[in-house]
């Protein structure tokens, strides 16, 4: 029999509950979290023995959104929930970056951890509840877990920090943060900020950091009343190993890091490890041993880095701990794109092409909160090739959502809103070399690029990725962090901002112990890398183009009465489509009578702005219109002269001379000039064609002869 436990506490002024026992009994841990009545199960299972053959910590974890927990129905054909969305991706990644480092060192058992939103109230955002749902799951279940943890969002609303503010009060704050970590230490963080300084983030840090202890204490509470006992795992001792691999090749790894081209130094790598293969493995190795050996190399690897960075204040590349690698910015590199750009930054490198789009072109997103529409699409691809590799194309990983969701972020809070430019935006981010943070690269690319499409941003953003080595007491902050110094580092610091602050930051926390002021001295170290890339940027482009690119649509924005929005549209949109065929623009109008025209061609706009007003607005006495004949009876014809308005040009009024038959001057589809000289008594519209010169369009003026 199985027994049930709930702790309720409350939090952030709604009731946050975690209980077990009665649901997923099977699960190594299974609790259902639910704060407000927002409610998320994680189950938690962890494979009884290690995974053969496995070089690394096989942890998958998942986050399932489903539809009758905001009480709807999916979309599509099929009606069920099918590839996870955008935002379930980044849930999984916001989940499994806090919670990978705090396993066991050496513990290979394939763990899946599952949480299931299973009621949404529409006012609590699920991932903090999945977050702890986690802790509380894998610090019941037996695990090798050095947890538990806890999460929190903060807001900034007025000046103040929020306490996980609801998804209505997010609309209001300057900053989106969430923060993780254990009791002692931060993990993870992820925000997205309003051009905020430093000093208001790392408060916003320290502010989650102590409101989420609660959480952990429930959690631990949970744990001791319910726990199931550690399993045995015993963290393997190579030191033995590790001292003769050091003495073997330690030399040969210190010259391979002193070789500053990457290949060139992986390849000297690629030596050093054959030759340990050579002495400690025979033929007859496994899998297994293989693997262990490698694992050994990557300590001694990391010894000799982080000892000699720590030693010298010198990196790999040669680099004092501050210095920014060389930086080139070009702009403008393809002929037919809106926007492009090339960013190089070292080894790092990233092709970013921006392209602008009408209303049509939006992203319908349906979410549990509803569907809504995204005007501004960042995508981020990262092919093997771009780091000497083979490997498969056309998947997006969970990696690539990653990376190009922290770009969005950073690059949305300098965006024009729609009134001031109306166009759906789009970057598309393609990194072609990368050893250290193509993701900031994608950033400062994107920014580029959309200047060079003439979007109007409020400032240029850039990034930085900062690194951190600490041995005990004594630590180097590192910027502009290698892919090297990021595997073997201790921390992986992401800064993107303007020069007036930070739209964006993320960090990734791999030891506990890192204290505020290391964070501060990362934040402050990281504003200087970020003014001198945007200092290098400036040298390419310093704000938008005054001009849209000669391939990019144009949109001409007006307003029309919105008891004349059914007459524009038609009936089933027979009169909208007309319009966008004939003419070739595209036409977008919303519920309050805005009309957006959209084309490359001017000629086409024109016809259909001319259109829609034909519509809308009334021909006025006086002006000078160019029709067309479309019937001809005995006493005149009835001319086409204003988008739908047919007027009659009566037979006196066709031509100065008198007329016999209206046929001699006119014939139905013939283009004529006519001056609209106002209204019979019935309302109907009277025309003449004798006024106006047939020939230029223009009125004939009569003139008057000399006095007698």
């Amino acid at each position: 029999m199985f027994d049930h436990h709930l702790i309720e506490i409350e939090w952030g002024g709604r009731p946050l509950t975690i209980e077990t026992g009665k649901i997923a009994r099977q699960a190594d841990g299974c609790v259902i979290a639910t704060y407000g009545e927002t409610a998320v199960m994680c189950a938690v299972v962890s494979a009884k023995s290690p995974k053969p053959g496995m070089d690394f910590f096989p942890l998958t974890v998942n986050y399932i959104e489903k539809a009758y927990a905001a009480g709807k129905i999916p979309g599509g054909f099929f009606k069920r929930e099918a590839r996870p969305s955008e935002n379930e991706t980044l849930v999984c990644r916001l989940i499994d970056r806090p919670i990978r480092p705090l396993f066991a060192d050496g513990y290979k058992n394939e763990t899946q951890v599952t949480c299931m939103v299973l009621s949404h109230d529409m006012e609590n955002n699920p991932d903090i509840v999945a977050m702890i749902a986690t802790s509380a799951a894998l610090a019941i279940a037996g695990l090798p877990f050095e947890g538990p943890i806890g999460g929190a969002r903060v807001g900034l609303i007025d000046g103040d920090y929020v306490l996980n503010p609801n998804i209505d009060e997010m609309d209001e704050s300057d900053l989106d943060l969430i923060v993780a970590g254990t009791k002692d230490a931060v993990l993870m963080v992820e925000s997205e900020a309003n051009v905020l300084n430093e000093e208001v983030m790392l408060g916003a840090v320290m502010f989650g950091h102590e409101e989420f202890q609660p959480v952990i204490d429930m959690v631990q509470e949970l744990a001791d009343k319910c726990a199931k006992p550690t399993r045995e795992h015993v963290v393997p001792d190579h030191s033995d190993l590790a001292k003769k691999l050091a003495k073997l090749v330690g030399k040969d790894i210190e010259k391979a890091y002193k070789i500053s081209d990457k290949q060139d130094r992986y390849s000297a790598l690629d030596i050093a490890k054959t030759k340990a293969k050579a002495k400690f493995l025979d033929d007859e190795a496994s899998e297994d041993e293989a693997n262990v050996l490698g694992e050994v190399f990557k300590s001694v690897q990391a010894k000799v880095v982080r000892g000699s960075i720590i030693k010298t204040g010198k990196r790999i590349d040669g680099r004092d701990l501050s210095t920014v690698r060389a930086i080139a910015s070009e702009v403008g590199i393809l002929p037919r794109t809106h926007g492009s750009a090339l960013f190089t930054r070292g080894e790092t490198q990233a092709i970013v092409v921006a392209t602008l789009g009408t209303a049509d072109d939006e992203q319908m997103i349906d979410a549990l909160t509803g569907t809504y529409k995204e005007r501004f699409m960042l995508h981020y691809n990262f092919p093997p090739y771009s780091v000497g590799e083979t490997g498969r194309i056309g998947f997006t990983s969970r990696r690539e959502v990653g990376h190009g969701k922290l770009a969005w972020r950073a690059i949305r809070a300098v965006l024009p809103s729609a009134e001031e430019f109306p166009y759906t935006l789009r970057a598309v981010s393609e990194i072609t070399e990368s050893n250290g943070s193509s993701s900031m690269a994608t950033v400062c690319g994107t920014s580029l690029a959309f200047m060079d499409a003439g979007v109007p941003l409020k400032a240029p953003v850039a990034g930085i990725a900062m690194g951190l080595i600490k041995e005990g007491k004594n630590y180097a902050v590192l910027s502009d962090i290698l892919g090297d110094e990021d595997h073997l580092g201790d921390m992986d610091f992401k800064v993107a901002g303007t020069s007036e602050g930070i739209t964006s930051l993320q960090m990734d926390i791999k030891i506990t112990g890192i204290t505020e002021e290391i964070m501060k001295i990362a934040l402050d170290q990281a504003k200087e890398g970020r003014n001198h890339i945007l200092d290098e940027m400036a040298s390419a482009l310093t704000e938008g183009r005054s001009e849209l690119g000669e391939f990019a649509p144009r949109i001409e924005t007006f307003k029309i009465p919105t008891d004349k929005i059914r007459e524009v549209i038609g009936s089933g949109g027979k009169v909208i489509r007309e319009i966008v065929e004939k003419t070739g623009a595209k036409v977008n109008i919303e519920d309050d009578g805005t009309v957006k025209v959209a084309s490359s061609s001017s000629k086409e706009i024109d016809a259909a702005v001319t259109w829609i007003r034909s519509i809308t607005d009334d021909p006025e006495v006086g002006v000078i219109y160019e029709g067309t004949v479309v019937k001809c009876v005995d006493f005149g014809a009835f001319v086409n002269f204003f988008g739908a308005k047919d007027g009659l040009v009566h037979i006196s009024q066709l031509a100065n001379e008198r007329v016999g038959k209206t046929t001699d001057v006119v014939k139905e589809g013939g283009k004529v000039w006519v001056k609209l000289m106002g209204f019979d008594d019935r309302g109907k519209v009277r025309l003449s064609m004798k006024v106006v010169d047939q020939e230029t369009g223009k009125e004939i003026v009569e003139e008057k002869g000399d006095d007698a």
